[in-house]
């Protein structure tokens, strides 16, 4: 007689998939990514566009953030984020694409970050450069708007201020910024390495300066040794010259006598 197995057959969760991307919204994407794992992957596990689960009976019940951040272990690669094995998020973003624009899309989307009990919910639609960003934070048992009167906001977990700032290229990105005004970006790998170079660059200009200034001063130290030694020169054949001209003078007041 076949035994047959009383266990239900493992549940599978999906590690990717095949969702239409503008170059637009992969440039944000990609920028917001490399600041963030730039920053915090010594100490956080960063992750852009890979599924995150919070229900392990349920496969569909997932989101793919733009970007999350999750503190306690240094960033690793992996495949897909399961909360009841990892924790939940502190902070996602989501850039708003074409598809998401619509307010139903964003309810439903919303409606699953709520559920997945994400701290900060950082929304950011570049469409609207008038008011391109909205902060949730989760109080109680829901995520909660916060009221913006300014053009950023703080985060409440990475230390800086969110706010929009337009690239080399045009597009209005979303950056993270240790000041209010963005003078100070928290910046992707590239930037800091061409900032290092600035910095070096700079250094070795101030140092060229300062070559440059001690060797004029050795010069005009040497131009003010030799002036010194003519102009004592000087002053001992004048002495000489008057001494010659009383010794001459002094002999002939003496024919004269």
């Amino acid at each position: 007689m076949e035994m047959v197995s009383s266990e239900p057959p493992a549940l599978f969760f999906p590690v990717s998939l095949k969702v239409p991307e503008s170059t637009r919204h992969f440039r944000l994407r990609t920028l917001l990514f490399q600041f963030l794992r730039h920053a915090f992957a010594d100490v956080a596990m960063i992750g852009s566009d890979q599924f995150v689960y919070w229900d392990p009976t349920n496969p569909r019940a997932c989101l793919a953030p733009d970007a999350f951040v999750r503190f306690g272990n240094p960033n690793e690669d992996f495949d897909s984020w399961k909360a009841w094995e990892r924790g939940v998020p502190q902070v996602a973003v989501e850039i708003i694409s074409d598809s998401d624009a619509s307010e139903a899309s964003w309810e439903v989307k919303f409606e699953r970050y709520q559920r997945l009990g994400v701290s900060e919910l950082v929304w950011f639609d570049y469409h609207q450069p008038e008011h391109p960003l909205r902060i949730w934070d989760f109080v109680g048992d829901e995520l909660l708007e916060r009221r913006l009167l300014e053009p950023w906001a703080k985060s409440q977990h990475l230390g800086g201020f969110w706010l929009p700032v337009e690239t080399a290229t045009g597009d209005l990105s979303l950056r993270l910024s240790r000041d209010e005004r963005g003078l100070l970006l928290f910046p992707t790998p590239e930037e800091y390495h061409a900032e290092q170079q600035r910095i070096e660059a700079e250094g070795r200009r101030i140092a060229e300066q300062a070559l440059a200034r001690e060797t004029e001063a050795r010069r005009l130290e040497t131009e003010a040794h030799r002036l010194e030694t003519e102009a004592h020169r000087l002053e001992t054949e004048a002495r000489r010259a008057a001494e010659l001209r009383v010794a001459e003078l002094e002999a002939e007041l003496r024919r004269r006598s």
